[in-house]
Formats: structure tokens, sequence, C-alpha cells
């Protein structure tokens, strides 16, 4: 008999096994069908961000004779560059098993289904074995999103997974789907040598992110050879390539290899006797994580809501909270997102388009990132962006910003966010200097003079 099993190992179950053991709430049982760390370290986020900082060196040593060092006889070797993300993923996932370890939880690999619900009491089977528990942290996250486009059984196509693991770089490559995870493949690829399209259904990349700053990362990538497809539509794929429908024309996009990028689903199999409650593809959950049956808890990709790991992390501890009857509720006012591009972007809050949507007054503050010195200094002919949107009681509605170390910087925006701290407050801490960061003081001051 267990007081707590949580079904599913990524960043939001660890951090929940590990949290509530730690916290005393008594023997806790993690389950993860595959291997600890779940998607964002085996076969996202972490290996993903260890290929685009390989090429990103790899693109600063072609670069490095603007910064006065002559580099010569450079070679970039893909199938390293696997060895070394591969040893990464092995370190961290020991290292997930340690902390989970040591907080006193316990472990099982394999696929657990619940199949039995009895006056509260759950019974979960893994194999052959069955487990009983009174409380349930669901976790199982999300799996790959295959649309049904024609040709597509006839053709051999990579997901993300086989996109990590190829140890020889494809001659060219078309994205299908220009999103998140979608952009920084043909970011990584871009850079490695590889000729890329992008084929995007919606008018503009990286879509719920802000436009303007996606137009641009767009126009970054234009240049360095990226073909893009807007508001185009995939209508079959074959071994010849990708027929789309695209300005009222029919192309046919010569594709020696295709990656697929059209999302993730929430992974719902082993849970049917549970009846829960669903929100479109999701498990509907409270601001507690609380679902529709009693003490069973969703988070991270399941609930559908938000395919983010720090999110998934930040629901661990909301539930684990209630759970131990420190009643918590969920903030997602202030998520940041990054997409890990060179240059990157972040942005936390509000997009101008969701304030123009909910028709919210806001003012706009914006400067070229070339105003931090730090910047110019790391970044020889770059350039980039930072927005800063600002309410009528001069609070902090959103911040949007193209530049390298923005994934590091936008933190302090979340942090503003979350805390209600106003943009003349914020303005007035004191910023270290020369930092890349003092972007965000400097784009306030810029609308406040």
């Amino acid at each position: 008999m267990y007081d707590l099993i949580v079904i599913g190992g990524g960043p939001g179950g660890y951090t929940a096994a590990a949290r509530a053991a730690s916290k005393g709430v008594g023997r806790v049982l993690l389950i993860e069908k595959n291997a600890l760390g779940g998607t964002c370290l085996n076969e996202g986020c972490i290996p993903a961000k260890t290929l685009l900082h390989s090429a990103k060196l790899w693109q600063s040593v072609k670069g490095a004779s603007k910064y006065g060092v002559v580099a010569e006889a450079v070679e970039y070797k893909q199938d390293k560059v696997i060895a070394r993300k591969n040893k990464i993923v092995r370190k961290l996932v020991a290292g997930v098993k340690a902390k989970v370890t040591a907080s006193g939880a316990e472990i099982l690999l394999g696929e657990a289904s619940v199949v039995a619900v009895e006056n509260n009491l759950y019974t979960v089977q893994v194999g052959e074995e069955q487990f009983q528990t009174t409380k349930l942290i669901l976790a199982q996250g999300g799996e790959v999103s295959i649309p049904p486009i024609k040709g597509l059984d006839r053709v051999s196509y990579w997901t993300s997974r086989e996109a990590l693991s190829a140890k020889e770089l494809p001659q060219d490559l078309t994205v299908i789907g220009g999103g998140v995870i979608g952009m920084e493949f043909a970011a990584y690829f871009c850079s490695v040598g590889v000729k890329v399209n992008v084929v995007e259904m919606l008018p503009e990349i990286l879509g719920g992110l802000d436009r303007e700053i996606s137009s641009q990362l767009r126009e970054e990538y234009s240049k360095l050879g990226v073909n893009f497809y807007l508001n185009a539509k995939v209508v079959e794929v074959s071994p010849e390539g990708v027929t789309i429908e695209h300005e009222g024309e029919t192309k046919l996009l010569p594709a020696s290899q295709l990656l697929l990028s059209t999302g993730r689903r929430p992974q719902t199999k082993g849970l049917e006797v549970l009846g829960l409650e669903m929100q479109g593809r999701g498990v509907k959950v409270n601001a507690k994580m609380e679902t529709s049956a009693p003490g069973v808890y969703a988070i991270g990709d399941l609930t559908g809501f938000s395919q983010l790991a720090h999110t998934a992390i930040r629901e661990a501890g909301v539930a684990v909270d209630n759970i131990l009857g420190n009643e918590k509720e969920i903030s997602y006012r202030a998520i940041p997102a990054v997409v890990y591009c060179t240059p990157e972007v972040a942005g936390v809050g509000y997009t101008e388009e969701q304030l123009q949507k909910e028709n919210i007054p806001y003012t706009k503050a914006s400067l070229n990132m070339t105003y931090a010195g730090r910047f110019v200094v790391e970044n020889e002919q770059g350039s980039g962006l930072c927005k800063v949107l600002i309410g009528e009681k001069d609070e902090i509605l959103g911040v949007h910003m193209l530049g390298n170390t923005s994934s590091e910087i936008i933190v302090v925006a979340a942090v503003a966010i979350d805390n209600g701290i106003s943009a003349s407050r914020l303005a007035e801490v004191i910023f270290p200097h020369p930092t890349v960061a003092e972007i965000i003081k400097e784009t306030i001051d810029s609308e406040q003079k």
C-alpha cells in the first residue's frame, strides 16, 4: 500500500515524487515506462539544446575572425555531437535517479495502468504486479501527434526522436510545422550546412508567440538560406518530396529527408477506468491540479494546457502541497517561453496580439538589443529587439525579446510580472553593468522619458 503513486517520470513526475517523499507524504512510488526524465530529458529539451549548442560553437568558430581570432582546419563531426548528447543524457538521467532515490521515493520501470477504483482506493498495474494507493499524480506526458497526411505511410520520415539521433547529416531537410520544435530543428540543421525548408500552415512561424519577434526571427533565418512557406497546406508526401498548396499554387518541394514537427497530444492510455472529465484532448484540472476523481491530480502535458517542462515542475509543487494540506493554486500568468535558436527568442506574459484581441489598453516600449553594450561586445553585427508592454496602471503586461541570452534574461520579467512589480519600479532596480539584461531597464526608460 502506497500513500502516493506518481505515474510518469518526466520533469513533473520526478519532481512530484521527490518532493512528496522528502516532505513527508509517506510511502511514494514513481512509475516510468521508458526512462527517467521523460521526453524532455531523453528525446526533447536537453538533447535538442545539446545539439544547438554544438552548432552555435561551430558558427562562432567559423565567424571568429570578426572578433580578431583566426581559426583554421575546423571540422563539424555530427557523430561526435550525437555521442556527446548521449553522454549528457546518461549523466542527467543518473542525476534524476539519484535525486528521487535520495528523497526516499521508490522507482519502478514499466508501463502503468489504473485497473480498478473502489472506495477511493486506486489499483495500479505494472506488468503482473499490482499496487494500491489513495492518492495519484498523473504525469504521463504527451506523444508525437502524426497528422493524416496522404502518402505518409509510404515514406520514411523523422520525428524529433530520430532527428536527435541522426549520426549523419541529410543533404536537405523539409520541416513540416514551424512551431518552437520545428524552428529549433530548422535552426540546427541550417547552422551545420543542411538546406532547409519550413512549411507552416499559419500566417507566421511560432504561432502563439509575439508576432513581431517571430517575424524578425524568420527574416534572420531567411538570410541564412532557410526557405519558409507560410499559409501553406501539405497535400501529399511521396518519395519525390512534399506537395503543398501555397499562394494559390500547388508546388512540389523535393525532400531527401522529412521532419514532422506538428505538435504533441496528451497520453491518456491506461486511465480509462478513472472516467476523468476531459477538456479538449487533455485531462481537466482545477487550480489545485485536482481532476474530477477524488485524490487524483494531473500535471504537465497530460492536461493539454502548457507543454513546457518548467510549467510541469511548478504544477508538481502545487499538487504535492495540496496533498500535504498546504492549499496552493497554480498561476499561469508568468510562464516564460523560449526558442533556443541563434538568436534566441524569449517571451513572458501577454503578446501584443493577445492584448489587442482582448481590448486591453497598453503602451509599447521597444529598443534594439544593441542599446546594451555587452550585447554589442558579444554579438558582432547582431541586432535583436526587446519589447516591454505596459498597462494603464504601469503594470508590466508582457516582455518579448529576440537576441542571445534572452533565455536567461527573461526570468527578470517573469519575476516582475508574477509579483506585480510595476514598470517604473523595475526600472529603478540597479542592474549590473555591462550586462545584456540592462536592456529591460533601458527599454522601460525609453518609454518613460
